[in-house]
């Protein structure tokens, strides 16, 4: 499925790798489906910076401890979870602008 939707957004070839939690067999928000990046990637959680765009699936990378931000692109409220994404804005352009304001 994602590599379908990855050929039909036209994104084919700009991604080293995308990660599916079909890898590690679990659903989100166990916290095996948040650390499989850092083994794809060989990063540490403080060098990912984890985009979702459901708030609870930032909040689920936020209590992994990945730098999190939650593309509101519905202009939803956030769900009371316990915990805040770092950042919010309502497209990738937003999130480009905290992914260049953290260096």
């Amino acid at each position: 499925m994602l590599d379908q939707a990855v050929k039909n957004s036209g994104l084919e070839g700009i991604f080293e790798d995308h990660l599916s939690t079909d890898r590690v067999r679990v659903f989100k928000p166990d916290p095996r489906a948040y650390g499989m990046a850092m083994g794809a990637f060989g990063l540490r959680k403080e060098e990912i910076a984890f985009a979702a765009f459901g708030g609870w699936d930032a909040v689920g990378a936020k209590w992994f401890g990945y730098p999190t931000f939650w593309v509101n692109r519905a202009h939803v409220a956030a769900e009371e979870l316990g915990a805040v994404p770092d950042g919010a804005g309502k497209d990738l352009n937003d999130l480009a602008t905290f992914v260049q304001a953290r260096h």
